[in-house]
């Protein structure tokens, strides 16, 4: 089956699904009963499968069908699970305070998913146009090489040129740029401006510099344009594993929070009756 076809199945399953959570809820509504129990069940069942993909992704050899459809299956449950959250709740704030927290953290366990949804379309694409794919751990230390490179290139200038026009623009502008990621925003955005700009002051430097000194200027801006490529694979694998950071513990943090909150709704209901 074609990806698109793929997505298309998918899609028309996740719409009939939804259609007929919708029915359940307005079923509920002509009997006259609170449909809140019936939609935060629903919630508790998508949340409990959607959960179940980080313990399925820790025993990638379990027979649990293929991580592919996984991941499928998580994306889809989780724009019903927001369909859902929104017949549970609706978009305002509950009245009381632990109901208010509840709703903070769906909200933002389904935003941080949506996020990163769009950040694992994105970043393998743009990662493969620019350069070669780096290990994230391994890009501190080719920084570091880059740098002490860059320092020796610049002090040995001063002896072959009898001049300090490099040496000086090392101080001034690539001590910075080398000692840590820069330009994080424009690799976001796919700009190459500071680079650029970079690359252009280094080449007005030529007109002060022997044809050895240029030779030295290359060599330094080919380190610039690898520290650049750097920065590119710091910012968008950097976006690919941190924004983990940020929905794994909002799923656990939303599990016990929601436990509680079933606990007080099945307490009240116990003490009205």
């Amino acid at each position: 089956m074609t990806f698109a076809r793929r997505r298309l199945r998918n899609g028309a399953i996740a719409l009939l699904v939804l259609a007929a959570a919708g029915a359940a809820v307005w079923a509920q509504y002509l009997a006259l009963r609170d449909p809140a129990i019936l939609t935060g069940w629903m919630l508790v069942a998508a949340f409990a499968v959607l959960a179940s993909y980080n313990v399925r992704k820790k025993f990638p050899f379990l027979p649990l069908l293929s991580s592919a459809a996984w991941m499928q299956t998580h994306i889809y449950l989780g724009l019903l699970a927001a369909a859902v959250f929104l017949m549970h709740v609706g978009v305002e704030l509950p009245n009381g305070v632990f109901e208010s927290v509840l709703w903070v953290l769906t909200a933002a366990l389904l935003l941080t998913g949506f996020v990163g949804l769009a950040i694992t379309r994105l970043a393998p694409p743009a990662l493969t146009h620019h350069g070669e794919r780096l290990l994230f751990e391994r890009i501190p230390v080719l920084r570091a090489q880059l740098a002490e490179e860059v320092h020796d290139l610049a002090l040995r200038s001063v002896e072959t040129e009898a001049s300090t026009t490099l040496a000086d623009y090392y101080h001034t502008r690539l001590h910075s740029f080398f000692a840590r990621p820069r330009n994080l925003l424009a690799h976001l955005v796919a700009s190459e401006r500071p680079r650029s700009k970079l690359c252009r002051e280094l080449r007005t430097l030529d007109r002060y510099l022997s044809e050895q000194g240029r030779e030295t200027r290359e060599a330094i801006e080919d380190r610039v344009l690898a520290k650049d490529n750097l920065d590119f694979q710091v910012t968008w694998q950097g976006l690919l594993k941190g924004w983990l950071f940020l929905h794994i513990p909002l799923t656990y943090a939303t599990a016990l929070v929601a436990i509680v909150h079933i606990g007080l709704v099945y307490a009240f209901q116990a003490a009205l009756q």
